[in-house]
Protein backbone atom coordinates (compact mmCIF):
# COMPACT_ATOMS: atom_id res chain seq x y z
CA UNK A 1 0.00 0.00 0.00
CA UNK A 2 0.94 3.17 -0.73
CA UNK A 3 1.35 6.61 1.40
CA UNK A 4 -0.32 8.37 -1.38
CA UNK A 5 -1.18 7.91 -5.08
CA UNK A 6 -2.21 10.46 -7.37
CA UNK A 7 -4.40 10.31 -10.73
CA UNK A 8 -2.82 12.93 -12.95
CA UNK A 9 0.65 13.90 -14.05
CA UNK A 10 -0.23 17.67 -14.82
CA UNK A 11 1.46 20.66 -12.71
CA UNK A 12 -1.04 19.69 -10.30
CA UNK A 13 -0.42 16.30 -9.55
CA UNK A 14 2.83 15.83 -10.36
CA UNK A 15 3.95 18.85 -8.12
CA UNK A 16 1.64 16.67 -5.54
CA UNK A 17 3.43 13.51 -6.38
CA UNK A 18 6.90 15.12 -5.57
CA UNK A 19 6.42 17.40 -3.02
CA UNK A 20 4.85 14.06 -0.87
CA UNK A 21 7.50 12.02 -1.82
CA UNK A 22 9.88 14.95 -0.30
CA UNK A 23 8.39 14.85 3.09
CA UNK A 24 8.90 10.95 2.90
CA UNK A 25 5.87 9.09 2.23
CA UNK A 26 5.70 6.44 -0.82
CA UNK A 27 4.18 7.48 -3.80
CA UNK A 28 2.70 6.59 -7.09
CA UNK A 29 1.12 8.62 -9.77
CA UNK A 30 -0.98 7.50 -12.37
CA UNK A 31 -1.24 9.07 -16.22
CA UNK A 32 -3.26 8.64 -19.23
CA UNK A 33 -0.73 10.13 -21.83
CA UNK A 34 1.30 7.66 -23.16
CA UNK A 35 4.92 8.30 -23.96
CA UNK A 36 7.59 6.21 -25.16
CA UNK A 37 7.45 2.35 -24.68
CA UNK A 38 3.96 2.54 -23.00
CA UNK A 39 6.01 4.96 -19.85
CA UNK A 40 3.32 7.46 -19.03
CA UNK A 41 3.91 10.85 -20.83
CA UNK A 42 4.12 13.43 -17.27
CA UNK A 43 3.42 17.14 -17.49
CA UNK A 44 -0.28 17.35 -18.72
CA UNK A 45 -1.77 19.51 -20.69
CA UNK A 46 -0.12 22.53 -19.39
CA UNK A 47 3.46 21.40 -20.20
CA UNK A 48 2.10 19.15 -23.66
CA UNK A 49 -0.30 20.83 -25.11
CA UNK A 50 -1.23 23.98 -23.28
CA UNK A 51 0.81 26.60 -21.35
CA UNK A 52 4.61 25.53 -22.71
CA UNK A 53 4.02 25.16 -26.15
CA UNK A 54 1.72 27.87 -26.42
CA UNK A 55 4.56 30.24 -24.86
CA UNK A 56 6.99 28.73 -27.78
CA UNK A 57 4.75 29.39 -30.29
CA UNK A 58 3.92 33.13 -28.92
CA UNK A 59 8.04 33.70 -28.52
CA UNK A 60 8.88 32.44 -32.21
CA UNK A 61 5.84 34.04 -33.41
CA UNK A 62 6.76 37.44 -31.80
CA UNK A 63 10.54 37.73 -33.03
CA UNK A 64 9.03 36.88 -36.96
CA UNK A 65 6.76 39.97 -36.75
CA UNK A 66 9.57 42.43 -35.17
CA UNK A 67 12.01 40.74 -37.80
CA UNK A 68 9.56 41.58 -40.58
CA UNK A 69 8.10 44.63 -39.61
CA UNK A 70 9.74 46.43 -36.24
CA UNK A 71 13.44 46.05 -36.92
CA UNK A 72 13.79 48.68 -39.57
CA UNK A 73 13.17 51.42 -36.86
CA UNK A 74 15.84 50.44 -34.80
CA UNK A 75 17.94 51.12 -37.87
CA UNK A 76 18.12 47.12 -38.87
CA UNK A 77 18.03 46.77 -41.94
CA UNK A 78 17.16 43.06 -43.58
CA UNK A 79 16.11 41.38 -46.78
CA UNK A 80 13.17 39.30 -47.40
CA UNK A 81 12.46 37.12 -44.29
CA UNK A 82 11.34 33.34 -44.72
CA UNK A 83 8.98 31.79 -42.34
CA UNK A 84 9.50 28.10 -42.01
CA UNK A 85 6.74 26.75 -39.83
CA UNK A 86 7.81 23.25 -39.58
CA UNK A 87 11.36 24.80 -38.13
CA UNK A 88 9.33 26.53 -35.54
CA UNK A 89 6.98 23.65 -34.20
CA UNK A 90 10.46 21.63 -34.18
CA UNK A 91 11.61 24.07 -31.68
CA UNK A 92 8.19 24.00 -29.63
CA UNK A 93 8.37 20.80 -29.71
CA UNK A 94 11.83 20.64 -28.30
CA UNK A 95 10.92 22.72 -25.50
CA UNK A 96 8.10 20.66 -24.58
CA UNK A 97 10.44 17.35 -24.45
CA UNK A 98 12.99 18.64 -22.32
CA UNK A 99 10.40 19.79 -19.76
CA UNK A 100 8.59 16.19 -19.79
CA UNK A 101 12.26 14.84 -19.61
CA UNK A 102 12.66 16.89 -16.36
CA UNK A 103 9.54 15.67 -14.97
CA UNK A 104 10.45 12.26 -15.71
CA UNK A 105 14.14 12.74 -14.07
CA UNK A 106 12.48 14.43 -11.11
CA UNK A 107 10.40 11.46 -10.57
CA UNK A 108 13.43 8.92 -10.49
CA UNK A 109 15.46 10.82 -8.37
CA UNK A 110 12.34 11.09 -5.86
CA UNK A 111 11.43 7.71 -6.28
CA UNK A 112 7.96 8.23 -7.38
CA UNK A 113 6.38 5.11 -9.44
CA UNK A 114 4.88 6.25 -12.50
CA UNK A 115 2.10 4.03 -13.73
CA UNK A 116 0.78 4.32 -17.29
CA UNK A 117 -3.19 4.35 -17.38
CA UNK A 118 -6.54 5.90 -16.64
CA UNK A 119 -7.14 6.16 -12.78
CA UNK A 120 -10.56 5.46 -10.88
CA UNK A 121 -11.54 6.47 -7.79
CA UNK A 122 -13.13 3.05 -6.21
CA UNK A 123 -13.56 3.83 -2.34
CA UNK A 124 -11.42 5.81 0.03
CA UNK A 125 -8.58 3.36 -0.11
CA UNK A 126 -8.34 2.77 -4.02
CA UNK A 127 -7.44 3.13 -7.05
CA UNK A 128 -8.28 0.87 -10.13
CA UNK A 129 -5.84 1.49 -13.40
CA UNK A 130 -7.02 0.89 -16.77
CA UNK A 131 -4.94 0.40 -19.23
CA UNK A 132 -5.79 -1.07 -22.63
CA UNK A 133 -7.37 -4.59 -21.66
CA UNK A 134 -5.29 -4.89 -18.35
CA UNK A 135 -6.65 -3.65 -14.60
CA UNK A 136 -5.40 -3.77 -11.42
CA UNK A 137 -6.27 -2.64 -7.98
CA UNK A 138 -4.18 -0.29 -6.34
CA UNK A 139 -4.19 0.62 -2.80
CA UNK A 140 -3.62 3.58 -0.89
CA UNK A 141 -3.52 5.64 2.17
CA UNK A 142 -4.34 8.97 0.12
CA UNK A 143 -5.52 9.42 -2.84
CA UNK A 144 -5.10 12.73 -4.64
CA UNK A 145 -7.42 13.24 -7.77
CA UNK A 146 -5.77 15.40 -10.26
CA UNK A 147 -7.06 15.12 -13.91
CA UNK A 148 -7.27 18.43 -15.32
CA UNK A 149 -9.71 19.48 -17.91
CA UNK A 150 -10.30 19.38 -21.45
CA UNK A 151 -11.42 21.98 -24.01
CA UNK A 152 -15.54 23.05 -24.02
CA UNK A 153 -17.46 21.41 -27.48
CA UNK A 154 -20.34 23.42 -27.88
CA UNK A 155 -22.79 22.32 -30.13
CA UNK A 156 -22.69 24.94 -32.86
CA UNK A 157 -19.42 24.24 -33.47
CA UNK A 158 -18.14 20.49 -33.45
CA UNK A 159 -14.47 19.70 -33.68
CA UNK A 160 -13.21 17.81 -36.59
CA UNK A 161 -9.89 18.10 -35.56
CA UNK A 162 -8.77 19.26 -39.07
CA UNK A 163 -10.38 22.57 -39.89
CA UNK A 164 -12.47 23.29 -36.78
CA UNK A 165 -10.02 22.34 -33.70
CA UNK A 166 -9.84 23.01 -29.88
CA UNK A 167 -6.38 24.81 -28.04
CA UNK A 168 -4.28 21.92 -29.08
CA UNK A 169 -4.91 21.65 -32.45
CA UNK A 170 -4.05 25.48 -33.58
CA UNK A 171 -0.75 24.30 -32.03
CA UNK A 172 -0.24 21.98 -35.05
CA UNK A 173 -1.13 24.18 -37.91
CA UNK A 174 1.32 22.83 -40.61
CA UNK A 175 0.80 26.18 -42.49
CA UNK A 176 -0.29 29.78 -42.29
CA UNK A 177 -3.92 30.18 -41.97
CA UNK A 178 -5.10 33.05 -44.91
CA UNK A 179 -8.01 33.55 -42.68
CA UNK A 180 -8.62 31.92 -39.55
CA UNK A 181 -11.47 32.39 -37.49
CA UNK A 182 -11.37 32.54 -33.46
CA UNK A 183 -14.94 31.48 -31.10
CA UNK A 184 -14.44 33.55 -27.99
CA UNK A 185 -11.72 36.69 -27.15
CA UNK A 186 -10.28 35.30 -23.35
CA UNK A 187 -7.01 34.22 -22.46
CA UNK A 188 -6.59 31.08 -24.86
CA UNK A 189 -8.65 32.80 -27.74
CA UNK A 190 -6.08 35.98 -27.45
CA UNK A 191 -2.89 34.08 -27.44
CA UNK A 192 -3.73 31.76 -30.26
CA UNK A 193 -4.90 34.64 -32.21
CA UNK A 194 -1.87 36.81 -31.35
CA UNK A 195 0.14 34.09 -32.54
CA UNK A 196 -1.15 33.20 -36.32
CA UNK A 197 -1.85 36.86 -36.52
CA UNK A 198 1.87 37.91 -36.14
CA UNK A 199 2.63 35.10 -39.01
CA UNK A 200 0.23 36.46 -41.48
CA UNK A 201 -3.32 35.24 -41.17
CA UNK A 202 -6.24 37.85 -40.86
CA UNK A 203 -7.89 36.92 -37.42
CA UNK A 204 -11.67 37.75 -36.86
CA UNK A 205 -12.24 37.04 -32.85
CA UNK A 206 -16.39 36.45 -32.16
CA UNK A 207 -16.84 37.00 -28.68
CA UNK A 208 -20.35 36.23 -27.07
CA UNK A 209 -19.68 38.30 -24.42
CA UNK A 210 -20.56 42.17 -24.55
CA UNK A 211 -17.52 43.29 -22.63
CA UNK A 212 -13.53 42.70 -23.79
CA UNK A 213 -11.87 40.63 -21.02
CA UNK A 214 -14.50 41.66 -18.28
CA UNK A 215 -12.76 39.72 -15.77
CA UNK A 216 -9.69 42.69 -16.31
CA UNK A 217 -9.68 46.31 -14.76
CA UNK A 218 -12.02 48.42 -17.35
CA UNK A 219 -8.96 50.90 -17.95
CA UNK A 220 -7.08 48.10 -18.76
CA UNK A 221 -9.13 46.17 -20.86
CA UNK A 222 -9.67 48.81 -22.85
CA UNK A 223 -6.08 49.69 -23.15
CA UNK A 224 -5.42 46.11 -24.51
CA UNK A 225 -8.46 46.29 -26.41
CA UNK A 226 -7.09 49.23 -28.63
CA UNK A 227 -3.98 47.48 -29.24
CA UNK A 228 -4.90 45.13 -30.20
CA UNK A 229 -7.03 46.11 -32.76
CA UNK A 230 -3.96 47.83 -33.59
CA UNK A 231 -2.29 44.39 -34.24
CA UNK A 232 -4.90 43.21 -36.56
CA UNK A 233 -7.16 41.15 -34.56
CA UNK A 234 -10.79 41.69 -35.13
CA UNK A 235 -12.65 40.98 -32.47
CA UNK A 236 -16.16 40.74 -32.80
CA UNK A 237 -18.13 41.50 -29.31
CA UNK A 238 -21.96 40.20 -28.50
CA UNK A 239 -21.61 37.79 -31.16
CA UNK A 240 -23.61 34.07 -30.74
CA UNK A 241 -22.22 31.91 -33.21
CA UNK A 242 -24.95 29.51 -34.56
CA UNK A 243 -23.49 27.48 -36.64
CA UNK A 244 -20.42 26.26 -38.14
CA UNK A 245 -19.60 23.82 -41.10
CA UNK A 246 -16.17 22.58 -42.42
CA UNK A 247 -16.73 22.59 -46.44
CA UNK A 248 -13.71 21.57 -48.01
CA UNK A 249 -10.93 23.80 -46.97
CA UNK A 250 -13.03 26.17 -45.85
CA UNK A 251 -14.99 26.73 -43.08
CA UNK A 252 -17.97 28.45 -42.68
CA UNK A 253 -19.79 30.26 -39.85
CA UNK A 254 -23.16 31.74 -39.49
CA UNK A 255 -23.42 34.19 -36.47
CA UNK A 256 -25.89 37.03 -35.07
CA UNK A 257 -24.17 40.39 -34.47
CA UNK A 258 -26.33 43.16 -33.07
CA UNK A 259 -29.98 40.87 -34.00
CA UNK A 260 -28.09 40.57 -37.62
CA UNK A 261 -27.40 37.39 -39.26
CA UNK A 262 -23.94 36.91 -40.70
CA UNK A 263 -21.80 34.62 -42.45
CA UNK A 264 -18.01 34.45 -42.92
CA UNK A 265 -15.58 31.73 -44.49
CA UNK A 266 -12.54 30.66 -42.61
CA UNK A 267 -9.54 28.55 -43.65
CA UNK A 268 -9.02 27.69 -39.77
CA UNK A 269 -11.61 27.83 -36.84
CA UNK A 270 -10.53 27.48 -33.61
CA UNK A 271 -13.02 27.24 -30.70
CA UNK A 272 -11.10 28.77 -27.20
CA UNK A 273 -14.83 28.99 -25.31
CA UNK A 274 -13.20 27.79 -21.74
CA UNK A 275 -12.49 24.52 -20.32
CA UNK A 276 -14.57 21.80 -18.13
CA UNK A 277 -13.28 19.63 -15.91
CA UNK A 278 -11.94 16.56 -16.73
CA UNK A 279 -14.13 14.21 -14.15
CA UNK A 280 -15.77 11.62 -16.50
CA UNK A 281 -15.49 8.08 -15.52
CA UNK A 282 -13.07 9.21 -12.73
CA UNK A 283 -15.30 7.94 -9.79
CA UNK A 284 -17.13 4.93 -9.50
CA UNK A 285 -20.93 4.66 -8.45
CA UNK A 286 -20.10 4.08 -4.73
CA UNK A 287 -17.46 5.45 -4.31
CA UNK A 288 -18.54 8.13 -2.11
CA UNK A 289 -17.68 11.03 -3.86
CA UNK A 290 -20.34 12.97 -6.37
CA UNK A 291 -19.61 15.86 -8.94
CA UNK A 292 -21.64 19.04 -8.41
CA UNK A 293 -23.98 20.51 -11.44
CA UNK A 294 -20.79 21.29 -13.60
CA UNK A 295 -18.62 18.57 -13.23
CA UNK A 296 -16.33 19.63 -10.07
CA UNK A 297 -15.80 17.98 -7.32
CA UNK A 298 -16.71 19.27 -3.80
CA UNK A 299 -13.81 19.95 -1.74
CA UNK A 300 -13.26 21.88 0.97
CA UNK A 301 -11.25 25.39 1.46
CA UNK A 302 -8.23 22.42 2.04
CA UNK A 303 -8.80 20.18 -0.83
CA UNK A 304 -10.05 17.57 0.93
CA UNK A 305 -13.35 15.66 -0.23
CA UNK A 306 -16.25 14.37 2.34
CA UNK A 307 -13.95 11.31 2.56
CA UNK A 308 -10.76 12.08 4.70
CA UNK A 309 -8.73 10.24 2.54
CA UNK A 310 -9.21 11.42 -0.67
CA UNK A 311 -7.79 15.05 -1.97
CA UNK A 312 -8.71 16.71 -5.03
CA UNK A 313 -6.98 19.52 -6.72
CA UNK A 314 -6.09 21.89 -9.78
CA UNK A 315 -8.73 22.12 -12.68
CA UNK A 316 -11.11 19.61 -11.36
CA UNK A 317 -12.23 21.69 -8.53
CA UNK A 318 -13.51 25.41 -7.21
CA UNK A 319 -11.45 28.20 -8.63
CA UNK A 320 -9.79 29.72 -11.79
CA UNK A 321 -8.02 27.16 -14.19
CA UNK A 322 -4.43 27.82 -13.99
CA UNK A 323 -1.06 25.88 -13.60
CA UNK A 324 0.03 27.52 -10.60
CA UNK A 325 -2.88 27.21 -8.64
CA UNK A 326 -2.95 23.81 -9.27
CA UNK A 327 0.32 23.72 -8.33
CA UNK A 328 -0.04 25.47 -4.67
CA UNK A 329 -2.70 22.91 -4.30
CA UNK A 330 -0.84 20.30 -4.95
CA UNK A 331 1.95 21.32 -2.12
CA UNK A 332 -0.68 22.23 0.25
CA UNK A 333 -2.67 18.89 0.03
CA UNK A 334 0.84 16.73 0.07
CA UNK A 335 1.96 18.58 3.49
CA UNK A 336 -1.47 18.69 5.10
CA UNK A 337 -1.26 14.82 4.47
CA UNK A 338 2.16 14.85 5.90
CA UNK A 339 0.73 16.41 9.21
CA UNK A 340 1.46 19.99 8.68
CA UNK A 341 -0.32 23.16 8.57
CA UNK A 342 -0.31 24.60 5.07
CA UNK A 343 -2.74 26.87 2.96
CA UNK A 344 -3.24 28.41 0.06
CA UNK A 345 -4.56 31.93 -0.06
CA UNK A 346 -7.17 32.56 -2.95
CA UNK A 347 -7.57 35.85 -2.80
CA UNK A 348 -4.10 36.40 -4.56
CA UNK A 349 -4.17 33.95 -7.92
CA UNK A 350 -2.10 35.82 -10.30
CA UNK A 351 -3.50 36.07 -14.00
CA UNK A 352 -2.13 36.44 -16.59
CA UNK A 353 -2.51 36.77 -20.68
CA UNK A 354 0.70 36.09 -22.70
CA UNK A 355 0.31 38.61 -25.82
CA UNK A 356 2.46 41.43 -26.92
CA UNK A 357 1.91 43.29 -24.92
CA UNK A 358 1.11 41.02 -21.61
CA UNK A 359 -1.97 41.73 -19.46
CA UNK A 360 -1.69 40.66 -15.83
CA UNK A 361 -4.08 41.35 -12.77
CA UNK A 362 -3.99 39.93 -9.22
CA UNK A 363 -6.19 41.27 -6.35
CA UNK A 364 -9.71 43.07 -6.84
CA UNK A 365 -10.93 45.57 -9.50
CA UNK A 366 -12.67 48.58 -9.19
CA UNK A 367 -15.60 47.18 -10.56
CA UNK A 368 -15.77 44.50 -7.66
CA UNK A 369 -14.58 47.04 -4.84
CA UNK A 370 -17.34 49.39 -6.22
CA UNK A 371 -19.95 46.18 -5.64
CA UNK A 372 -18.93 45.12 -2.21
CA UNK A 373 -19.08 49.02 -1.10
CA UNK A 374 -15.14 49.31 -0.25
CA UNK A 375 -13.47 52.64 -0.04
CA UNK A 376 -10.53 52.86 -2.41
CA UNK A 377 -7.50 55.00 -4.14
CA UNK A 378 -5.92 54.16 -7.39
CA UNK A 379 -2.87 55.35 -9.01
CA UNK A 380 -1.07 54.78 -12.36
CA UNK A 381 1.56 55.23 -14.71
CA UNK A 382 1.67 54.97 -18.46
CA UNK A 383 4.92 53.12 -20.15
CA UNK A 384 4.65 55.80 -22.48
CA UNK A 385 6.80 57.87 -19.40
CA UNK A 386 8.85 55.19 -18.84
CA UNK A 387 12.63 55.60 -19.72
CA UNK A 388 13.21 51.86 -20.40
CA UNK A 389 10.23 51.03 -22.00
CA UNK A 390 10.80 53.80 -24.11
CA UNK A 391 14.48 53.18 -25.06
CA UNK A 392 12.81 49.16 -25.80
CA UNK A 393 10.26 50.39 -28.23
CA UNK A 394 7.65 48.32 -25.41
CA UNK A 395 6.26 51.48 -24.61
CA UNK A 396 2.25 50.45 -24.56
CA UNK A 397 0.03 50.20 -21.76
CA UNK A 398 0.26 51.32 -18.05
CA UNK A 399 0.63 50.25 -14.45
CA UNK A 400 -2.63 50.62 -11.71
CA UNK A 401 -2.74 49.98 -8.18
CA UNK A 402 -5.87 50.34 -5.99
CA UNK A 403 -5.38 50.58 -2.41
CA UNK A 404 -7.56 51.21 0.69
CA UNK A 405 -8.54 54.51 0.99
CA UNK A 406 -8.06 54.53 5.00
CA UNK A 407 -5.26 51.74 5.53
CA UNK A 408 -3.35 52.01 1.90
CA UNK A 409 -3.27 48.64 2.08
CA UNK A 410 -2.83 47.04 -1.58
CA UNK A 411 -6.02 45.70 -2.64
CA UNK A 412 -5.13 45.23 -6.51
CA UNK A 413 -2.85 45.40 -9.24
CA UNK A 414 -3.66 45.81 -12.90
CA UNK A 415 -0.97 45.86 -16.01
CA UNK A 416 -0.80 46.13 -19.77
CA UNK A 417 2.42 46.69 -20.90
CA UNK A 418 5.88 45.20 -21.00
CA UNK A 419 6.68 42.29 -18.29
CA UNK A 420 3.09 42.63 -16.82
CA UNK A 421 3.30 39.24 -15.72
CA UNK A 422 6.81 39.91 -13.74
CA UNK A 423 5.53 43.29 -12.55
CA UNK A 424 2.61 41.71 -10.95
CA UNK A 425 4.49 39.34 -9.39
CA UNK A 426 6.19 41.99 -7.72
CA UNK A 427 3.34 43.32 -6.55
CA UNK A 428 2.13 40.23 -5.59
CA UNK A 429 5.17 39.43 -3.20
CA UNK A 430 4.47 42.95 -1.47
CA UNK A 431 0.64 41.72 -1.47
CA UNK A 432 1.21 38.43 0.94
CA UNK A 433 3.27 40.61 3.10
CA UNK A 434 -0.07 42.94 4.07
CA UNK A 435 1.74 45.90 2.14
CA UNK A 436 0.64 49.67 1.66
CA UNK A 437 1.39 51.21 -1.63
CA UNK A 438 3.37 53.75 0.34
CA UNK A 439 5.61 50.93 1.18
CA UNK A 440 6.07 50.23 -2.53
CA UNK A 441 6.37 53.94 -3.00
CA UNK A 442 9.93 53.88 -0.40
CA UNK A 443 11.46 51.03 -1.50
CA UNK A 444 14.23 51.86 -4.05
CA UNK A 445 13.86 50.28 -7.78
CA UNK A 446 16.80 50.43 -9.85
CA UNK A 447 17.07 52.69 -13.11
CA UNK A 448 16.29 51.82 -16.04
CA UNK A 449 13.88 49.17 -15.71
CA UNK A 450 10.21 49.05 -16.66
CA UNK A 451 9.58 48.21 -12.95
CA UNK A 452 9.53 51.43 -12.23
CA UNK A 453 5.80 52.07 -13.48
CA UNK A 454 5.12 49.56 -10.63
CA UNK A 455 6.47 52.13 -8.06
CA UNK A 456 5.65 55.20 -9.82
CA UNK A 457 2.02 54.01 -9.75
CA UNK A 458 2.24 53.31 -6.29
CA UNK A 459 3.65 56.93 -5.88
CA UNK A 460 0.35 58.11 -7.69
CA UNK A 461 -1.89 56.41 -5.26
CA UNK A 462 -0.61 58.79 -2.80
CA UNK A 463 -0.09 62.16 -5.20
CA UNK A 464 3.51 61.46 -4.56
CA UNK A 465 4.29 60.26 -8.56
CA UNK A 466 7.83 61.77 -9.60
CA UNK A 467 7.32 61.66 -13.45
CA UNK A 468 3.90 62.48 -14.01
CA UNK A 469 2.16 65.77 -12.63
CA UNK A 470 -0.10 64.36 -9.90
CA UNK A 471 3.00 65.21 -6.83
CA UNK A 472 0.92 66.49 -3.51
CA UNK A 473 2.86 68.86 -0.98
Amino acid sequence: MYDVVVIGGGPAGYVAAIRSSQLGLSVACIESMEGEKGTPKLGGTCLNVGCIPSKALLDSSQRYYEASNDLSKHGIKTSKIDLNIKDMMARKDKVVSQLVSGVNGLFKANKIKAIQGYGKLISGNEVEVINGNEKEIIEAKNIILATGSKPIEITSAKFDNKNIVDSTGALEFDNVPKKLGVIGAGIIGLELGSVWSRLGSKVTMLEAMPDFLPMVDKKISKEAFKEFSKQGLDVKLDCKVVEAKAEKNTVKVVYEENGASKKELFDKLIVAVGRSPNTENLLANDCGISLDDNGFIEVDEFCQTKIASVWAIGDVVRGPMLAHKGSEEGVMVAERIAGKHAAVNYELVPSVIYTHPEVAWVGKNEEELKLEGVEYKSGSFPFAASGRALAADTSVGSVKILADKLTDTILGIHVFGPSAAELVQQGLIAMEFGSSSEDIGLTMFSHPTVSEALHEAALAANGHAIHIGNRKK
